[in-house]
């Protein structure tokens, strides 16, 4: 299932706001200050460390069976989509991204998978990753990529068999998602800080 996506952007601030205010909730700020990480979470908000000098290494939003993260860059920079994925599904997939020659790191939480096209595939096996996963849960329903490669759309379908029906691509200058389809949600604004189009279905 097509859960997740994260964006480092300058916009860390503002993409936070675009998303509460579109219905979801905050479940992480991890942020490094002083030289460490170290946590902001709810209930704590920007008033509470505004002026501080800290860089946002991940801030987790979340709706139903949607998880959405980001973090700070110089510029916006898509950087991965994610899948929650049974256990035979994970080995099914590194199988087929090892066959194709991409990188993959495995870790006791998560697998990264390396495409040669700008952007990485993450695979989640543990289903704390999602709020929840009911028939009325809010999920992404197809995302709409902008690559520079036309063969890309072949090699990923090849990596990710029918998991891959939720995912087009179309040729552009930069890589990035051009289109988030959302089931069961209503938007106050329909293009988010760093320029993805959220349509709903």
């Amino acid at each position: 299932m097509l859960f997740h996506y994260h964006f480092w952007t300058p916009n860390v601030e503002e993409t936070e706001k675009f998303y509460i205010e579109n219905g979801f909730r905050v479940t992480q700020r991890v942020g490094k200050k002083d030289g460490e990480f170290q946590s902001f979470d709810p209930p704590l908000n920007w008033e509470d460390f505004r002026g501080l000098d800290i860089t946002f290494r991940i801030i987790e939003v979340r709706k139903g069976a949607i998880n959405i993260t980001f973090g700070y860059g110089k510029k916006v920079m898509f950087d991965h989509i994610g899948f929650l994925v049974t256990r035979k599904e994970h080995d099914d997939i590194c199988k087929s991204a090892k066959s194709l020659k991409w990188n993959v790191h495995s870790n006791d939480r998560r697998t990264f998978i390396g495409t040669p096209y700008n952007f990485r595939i993450e695979l989640q096996t543990n289903r704390d990753a999602i709020d929840e996963d009911s028939e009325d849960a809010a999920r992404i329903e197809a995302l709409e990529i902008t690559v520079k490669d036309a063969h890309v759309e072949h090699d990923i379908r090849q990596l990710l068999k029918e998991m891959a029906i939720d995912l087009t691509f179309k040729l552009g200058k930069n890589v990035t998602i051009h289109k988030a389809m959302l089931s069961r949600m209503s938007f106050l604004n329909e293009t988010d800080p760093n320029g993805v189009s959220l349509i709903t279905k």
